[in-house]
């Protein structure tokens, strides 16, 4: 059984920093895309950063390029966001999901992932 649970979320002011962690259960990272994607209510998902196992590309959404890092723990199945200066329009309900057979070109794209989390909630107030 596919899990990804998702934490770290919380209630921060802005310039504030927080750490998300996804960890994996029943699935393995060979071969695949670990991706980060964020809702607000009304809004679509999108994307928010990504890495490629294979290679250890990474890309991000030019509106968190420079202030979030995505990396991942093949030990403990577990790949994290760390977002630094946080702004009161990254306030979203973040979720996690996993990939696989992924190509570049649709790295950013929902469709390409298999596996999502449950989501955790970040509110960064002004």
């Amino acid at each position: 059984q596919v899990q990804l649970v998702e934490s770290g979320g919380g209630l921060v002011q802005a310039g504030d920093s927080l750490r998300l962690s996804c960890a994996a259960s029943g699935l393995t990272f060979s071969n695949s895309a670990m991706g980060w994607f964020r809702q607000t209510p009304g809004k679509e998902r999108e994307f928010v950063a990504a890495l490629r196992r294979n290679g250890g590309s990474t890309h991000y959404d030019d509106s968190v390029r420079g202030r979030f890092t995505i990396s991942r723990d093949g030990a403990k199945n577990t790949f994290y966001l760390a977002m630094n200066n946080l702004k009161p329009e990254d306030s979203a309900v973040y979720y996690c999901a996993v990939g696989y057979g992924v190509i570049l070109s649709s790295i950013r794209r929902k469709l390409s992932y298999e596996y999502w989390g449950q989501g955790t909630q970040v509110t960064v107030s002004s």
